[in-house]
């Protein structure tokens, strides 16, 4: 039998007849699309019909390890959730790391199919090969933290997954979270979980190791890749510093920190919510997740208790984007996101255009009940952030439906920042030509992390490119969206990306799968994920217009800061991004599906 980084083995939950199996793994399919992320969309692909409603019983949670997740390599211990988005009715796949993903690797499965939907609330509990469901309707109404604690302490040297009361209520924003704060946030996967009654999953593992094929070949990578991330400056010195809220200040001194539901683009206080401001005042440790040499996650302490701190995007959509600079209140919406399970992204952006809602007269302070959407209330950002995760209201359960239907209830749509009906996170597209390119062809919807172009643009890694002129971003665009699907199904961090090339990530995968990968070849893998990912999308119902920027970003120029006056030009990148693609009119040619072997698909 071959010996590979795969456990070679998937289990296949029936939720509706309680039936679980063990399969095996098809080597030859995972190989083809590495694993996490490509496979994961694969199965989905495969499995269901892509025009169902994301919350009925035909959808699939697919919850899947990357090929290279809990195996000796930096940042090995991710994972990803994959199915059909009820918020943006597109592919989801939304990645979170901590330790859950190397247990369940450990315990022997490479990966999760849930079907169907139970009849009363239940969890999953994996003992390595001892699989049950069971009972959870003592846990249904609990928080995460409190879900996560009563499962631990019944299950010694686990890892939990679960939902909060956000999936329970199927808030369109409702995330999955794992290990305490750790979160698979994006695009409503936790309204899926939430609408199967399926409330966690929990993994004791007795193994701490997985083989591979080539250990010498993988133990030479893993020095090359630690010396490069030590020598690197943001993998080596930013992010353990100051964690991802390094970027505030840098953001803000481009005039690419939005302000006020991004009616602004520079903040004068910017740097009360930075991370250099937290690292001084807050901080009391950081966190590493499983295999990470980098430890960007921030600790910080709540009523005594440390709990883990704000992300750069959080900080950015609680503060800036909502006019709050204080970084306690911000802590402290941060935790509510969690214990509730809901996007700290989505949530925060919608309670920001909610406030340009109230500010222009359209939600009446009988709509607020008692608690006014004014810009800068710290007690809103807490109160509107717990309305929204137990759907509390009549506004606030609208707002758990994220910002693009609210904004749609009140007739004003172009106040919502969103893109496929996802929140844009915390770059302004108008200063930073490339991210909005990113942005508007991204197929999980307004994200940052599908083709971080900031890198190049802000952060000079590999190359410093110009932020407010276009040329050849778009293949940029392109090259950086086909690597970072590598990544993710490979189950590696996103931000080791700083610091390595893809030739380190084409070793570590020959090294522990025995694929014999090139640049090219592992390039081309991305390049099909992302193709498979953009036809479920067509099937979806997708259209060409989809593939857009809010209108404030493309027709307003930005009026305060550095770059002031400056507007995206994504008319003119477009077109060059789908030729680079080989797109026409946002899908795939025929030519294009038969190169990349996706004919099945069509």
């Amino acid at each position: 039998m071959e010996i590979t980084s795969y456990n070679g083995k998937v289990l296949r939950v029936n939720l509706s007849s309680n039936e679980i199996k063990s399969e095996s793994l098809n080597l030859e399919l995972a190989k083809k699309f590495i694993g996490a992320r490509g496979l994961g969309s694969k199965i989905l692909m495969d499995e269901i019909d892509p025009t169902i409603d994301p919350l009925s019983s035909e959808n699939k949670l697919i919850i899947m390890t990357g090929a290279l997740t809990g195996a000796a390599v930096p940042t090995g211990g991710r994972y990803v959730v994959v199915t059909k988005s009820p918020l943006t009715g597109m592919i989801a796949c939304s990645n979170s790391g901590g330790e859950w993903g190397a247990k369940l690797k450990y315990a022997g499965f490479d990966g999760i199919i849930f079907e169907g939907k139970a009849n009363s609330p239940v969890y999953l509990s994996i003992c390595d090969d001892k699989i049950e469901l069971k009972s959870a309707t003592s846990l249904w109404g609990k928080t995460s933290s409190e879900t996560e604690d009563i499962l631990k302490n019944e299950y010694e040297k686990s890892s939990v997954l679960n939902i909060g009361p956000g999936g329970e209520t199927l808030s369109l924003m409702a995330a999955i979270i794992n290990d305490g704060d750790r979160a698979a946030g994006r695009s409503g996967v936790g309204a899926v979980m939430g609408s199967k009654n399926l409330k966690a999953i929990v993994v004791q593992a007795s193994r701490g190791s997985i083989p591979v094929t080539d250990a010498e070949a993988m133990k030479k990578e893993m020095l090359i890749a630690m010396k490069k991330i030590k020598e690197d400056g943001v993998t080596g010195t930013g992010l353990p510093t100051y964690g991802t809220a390094v970027l505030v200040n840098i953001i803000n001194e481009t005039g690419s920190f939005p302000t006020d539901n991004w009616q602004g683009s520079y903040d004068e206080n910017a740097k009360s919510i930075s991370g250099e401001t937290m690292a001084e005042k807050y901080l009391k440790g950081t966190y590493h997740c499983h295999r990470c040499p980098i430890g960007c996650g921030r600790v910080v302490e709540r009523d005594g208790k440390n709990i883990g701190g704000p992300e750069y995007e959080t900080l950015w959509a609680y503060g800036a984007s909502c006019g709050v600079h204080d970084l306690p209140t911000i802590n402290e919406a941060n935790f509510w996101c969690n214990e509730l399970g809901v996007d700290s992204i989505s949530v925060p952006c919608t309670i920001a255009s909610a406030m340009e809602l109230y500010q222009k007269g359209y939600i009446s302070q009988e709509d607020c009940e008692g608690i006014p959407l004014t810009f800068g209330s710290k007690e809103a950002v807490i109160e509107w952030t717990k309305r929204i995760g137990l759907s509390q209201g009549k506004l606030g359960a609208l707002m758990a439906q994220g910002s693009q239907r609210l904004c749609d209830a009140y007739g004003l749509p172009e106040l919502s920042m969103s893109v496929k009906k996802q929140e844009l996170p915390a770059y302004d597209a108008r200063g930073i030509q490339g991210i909005g390119l990113n942005y508007a062809t991204s197929n999980r919807g307004g994200c940052h992390v599908r083709g971080y172009m900031i890198s190049p643009e802000i952060l000079a890694h590999p190359q410093l490119l110009d932020r407010t002129k276009i040329d050849d971003k778009a293949t940029w665009t392109k090259i950086f969206q086909d690597l970072t699907a590598v990544i993710d199904s490979m189950g590696m961090c996103l931000f080791t990306s700083f610091a390595l090339g893809a030739d380190n990530y084409a070793n570590f995968l020959n090294a522990g799968t025995g694929t014999t990968h090139t640049v090219d070849s592992l390039l081309e893998v991305g390049e099909r994920i992302y193709n498979l990912e953009r036809l479920f999308n067509q099937k979806a119902g997708m259209k060409s217009e989809d593939d857009t920027l809010p209108k404030r970003l493309t027709d307003v120029p930005i009026v305060d800061g550095p770059s002031k006056g400056q507007k995206n030009q994504l008319n003119k990148m477009l077109p060059e991004y789908y030729a680079a693609r080989g797109w026409v009119n946002a899908f795939p040619t025929q030519e294009t599906i038969v190169r990349l072997g996706l004919e099945e698909n069509i």
